[in-house]
């Protein structure tokens, strides 16, 4: 495939394929492998420091390699590494870069899982940990020790969605030499493309949208070459891998991402535009509307928005919360999202917020925008009001 194809809908359709390694088949079929035969001796002691020839399947395959390359051009990034889930993708990067006495920089709003990593495994190697508000931009200058090594950004921000200023705080860590990480799940490579706005590494749970059918858990790092040759060691040191059958299944939905991410922000926001008309309804918390902290930053940067945000209700009791989501016809309640399903999850950010200390005094409620009509999803949300009103 041309260099010069840059629409993400023609990439993901031929990015890391070769049907004539396949005997033509179309889709790179699931490689399961633990023993890979060397036809020499000379092969065998070969130096490979891209680590492109498959050695052993702990740390590739062809169904790996794959994956990783049509990754990595999606993000623009020079290689790209597997992780056996996307914490574990969030979990290699930061070690890539942590050592004792190092200090790192977390902005305050990361996947909990993330941050839970943080204060308990990686503060008992000796890393100090602090946290930011994410909306602190180039102000993060202030905060760049000597020991500073690594900043983790996600954005937008887990559960209330706060869009970074990626550019100013790249800027600010790159004058210091401190090295910039992005957990872009949200936007799946499609909304926006972090590498070139100045991070280091890109992280995607793939688990989300690049599998997009539920049915699959792994994680992906993007770098450039000196971040990628960074995560490539320490996944390797970690034994990070990720069986084939799980690969194909990643890359089989990747063919499909771009329009099913078209799809989901399509109905996204036809909710967050009825909802926001909603008596039941203080503010819908998606980077696309206003009342979203960072929208401006998110409309400069970013070129659309997934299925994935949350609406601040009205304070409700918990038997009215129950009654909401208990009744749900079309709304699966449980926890990831990403998938073909729309999902429909209560939550409270206040217990894991230090530096930002969740103001709002609302209900909120997280919702992931499936591929189901979006009438549909409005007459179920339309119903469960009414059953929240009732019980309240």
């Amino acid at each position: 495939m041309s260099e010069d194809t840059k629409n993400p809908a023609t990439l993901l359709v031929h990015a890391g394929r070769n049907p004539l390694d396949n005997y033509g088949v179309v889709n790179v079929p699931p490689y399961r492998a633990s023993t890979i035969l060397f036809s020499c001796l000379d092969e065998l002691e070969g130096h490979d420091p891209e680590h492109r020839a498959p050695r052993y399947g702990r740390r590739s395959t062809p169904s790996s390699l794959a994956f990783e390359d049509a990754v990595a051009a999606l993000e623009g990034g020079h290689r790209a590494v597997v992780a056996s889930s996307g914490l574990a993708a969030v979990t290699t990067a930061l070690l890539a870069y942590a050592e004792a006495g190092s200090h790192l920089l977390v902005a305050d709003t990361v996947y909990g899982p993330s941050r839970d990593f943080c204060d308990k495994v990686l503060a008992r190697l000796g890393v100090t940990i602090e946290y930011v508000d994410p909306l602190i931009g180039a102000d993060i200058a202030h905060k760049l020790r000597p020991e500073t090594t690594a900043i983790l950004l996600e954005s937008p921000g887990s559960l209330t969605f706060e869009v970074q200023d990626i550019p100013a705080i790249a800027s600010a860590a790159h004058n210091k030499g401190v090295a910039v990480l992005v957990d872009s799940t949200w936007s799946a490579g499609i909304c926006s493309k972090p590498l070139d706005l100045g991070a280091d590494i890109v992280i995607h749970a793939a688990t989300k949208y690049f599998v997009g059918h539920a049915d699959a858990t792994l994680g992906v790092i993007v770098g450039t070459r000196e971040g990628w040759q960074r995560v490539k060691t320490t996944a390797l040191q970690l034994g990070q891998n990720v069986g084939g059958d799980d690969l194909y299944l990643a890359m089989r939905g990747l063919r499909t991402l771009a329009a099913r991410m078209a799809r989901h922000q399509e109905t996204a926001l036809a909710l967050g535009h009825w909802l926001k008309g909603r008596a039941e309804v203080r503010r819908v918390l998606h980077p696309a509307f206003p009342d979203c902290p960072g929208h401006e930053t998110w409309k400069r940067d970013f070129t659309g928005s997934s299925g994935l945000f949350t609406v601040e209700l009205t304070k409700q009791p918990r038997a009215a919360v129950a009654a909401l989501v208990d009744g749900m016809e079309q709304f699966g309640m449980g926890f990831s999202w990403g998938g073909f399903e729309s999902l429909i999850l209560p939550t409270d950010p206040r217990n894991i917020r230090t530096a930002t200390p969740w103001a709002g005094t609302g209900t909120l409620i997280r919702l992931h925008a499936g591929l189901e009509d979006a009438d549909d999803l409005i007459r179920d949300l339309e119903k469960g009001f009414a059953r929240m009103k009732g019980a309240a």
